[in-house]
């Protein structure tokens, strides 16, 4: 049985962000936490959205950090209950989306985070009780705006996945306009961190044709403007292009991803200072050639499928010219030549295995990967 849910309002265009005020009203918010980043602050994309909410009474906390963690979390909800907060408004990337959602949880459920962790089968303990959400990305990549998901950093080091529909942003406002300063190599890193949703959750093997169709725009939109994005900030076409796609991506992947993110995961815990986006371009290649062989992939040509959707002019069984295709457009955008060129080293494999067959994307692969398998992609992707 395949069941499919879409529940979030989104609004997507240049100017979206003046309904803030309107979407608090709607949902019931009456004092929002707005939560944002220093480097959001910093850059004056957060100016208008508190512009935007005028008189309507908030707090603010922006000291979410690069990759969320449960301290972060603690930091934000003792603002959220001082302040006297009823709900929430994140206004950042993908950390700072889910860093929110992690206040909706311990703001309004007892114990520690962990205890609501996927893997720790807590997704079943987060009630409605959840603070409300509305959120504003102000990147085109994790997509964290439509999803029901967060990744945190909790307190023993685990990066762990927290899932359920009372995290769904009750609104997401997607304003282009907010993205057009977002420096090239950030661009280009959550760029592919967005067609890297659209491609794994594409070869992911549950039955979700909506959700197919809608990663497979996401990917042409996303391959066709992810250079013109990253060349040209100011490109509004571009910009909007690649915000409905990492939205698309994010839609998707409600079906399931798969190694490329069990790997990203994990390594991203060992060493938080790397980004999401920039290891999952990394992985993609080695992914792709391990999940070639899948029945899924084979019986429904899911590999050709994404090439014709990136303008390849073929794709043989493995896959291999949609690995190619992906490593020279790392290669064009300026990120890494490979984990190596990031600081990843051998000697940190066991660990990254460790965390890549405990993820919650592990199961959700084509193919049920072993630890040789997880070592041999590992290798690849150096």
């Amino acid at each position: 049985m395949a069941r499919i849910l879409y529940l979030t309002q989104i609004d997507i265009d240049f100017g979206v962000i003046s309904l803030l005020p309107e979407e608090c009203r709607r949902i019931g918010i009456a004092k929002p936490l707005v939560v944002t980043d220093p480097g959001v602050r910093a850059a004056g994309v957060l100016l208008p959205a508190l512009d935007a909410l005028g008189a309507l009474p908030h707090a603010v906390f922006d000291q979410t950090p690069s990759n969320p963690t449960e301290a972060g979390v603690r930091a934000a909800c003792a603002v959220y209950r001082a302040e006297g907060c009823d709900g929430l408004i994140a206004v950042g990337g993908g950390s700072s989306i889910d860093l929110a959602k992690g206040v909706a949880i311990a703001a309004t459920h007892d114990g520690p985070l962990k205890t609501y962790a996927t893997i720790e089968g807590g997704s079943p303990k987060i009630s409605e009780r959840a603070a409300p959400l509305i959120a504003v990305p102000t990147t085109a990549g994790t997509g964290s705006e439509v999803a029901r998901g967060a990744i945190v950093i909790v307190d023993d080091g685990r990066k762990l996945g927290f899932h359920s529909w009372h995290l769904m942003p009750k609104a997401a406002l997607l304003d282009p306009a907010l993205t057009l300063g977002l420096p090239p190599l950030l661009t280009a890193a959550t760029g592919m961190d967005a067609i890297a949703h659209c491609m794994e959750t594409f070869m992911a093997p549950a039955v979700n044709p909506p959700a197919d169709g809608i990663a497979l725009d996401g990917l042409q939109r996303g391959w066709a403007h992810i250079e013109r994005a990253t060349r040209d900030g100011q490109d509004r076409d571009a910009r909007w292009a690649m915000m409905s796609a990492s939205m698309q991506g994010a839609m998707a992947f409600q079906k399931g991803l798969g190694c490329v993110h069990s790997l990203s995961h994990s390594l991203g815990g060992v060493n938080p200072r790397l980004h999401h986006g920039t290891l999952n371009a990394m992985f993609l290649p080695a992914v792709i050639a391990f999940n070639a062989g899948a029945p899924s992939i084979q019986a429904e040509r899911r590999l050709q499928r994404m090439a014709q959707a990136m303008g390849l002019s073929g794709c043989d069984e493995r896959g291999s010219e949609l690995g190619s295709a992906i490593r020279a457009m790392n290669a064009r955008l300026g990120l890494p030549t490979g984990l190596r060129a990031m600081g990843v080293s051998e000697d940190q494999f066991d660990r990254v295995i460790d965390g890549a067959m405990a993820d919650h994307c592990h199961k959700t692969n084509p193919r049920l990967a072993t630890r040789d398998d997880y070592r041999a992609m590992l290798e690849q992707s150096m």
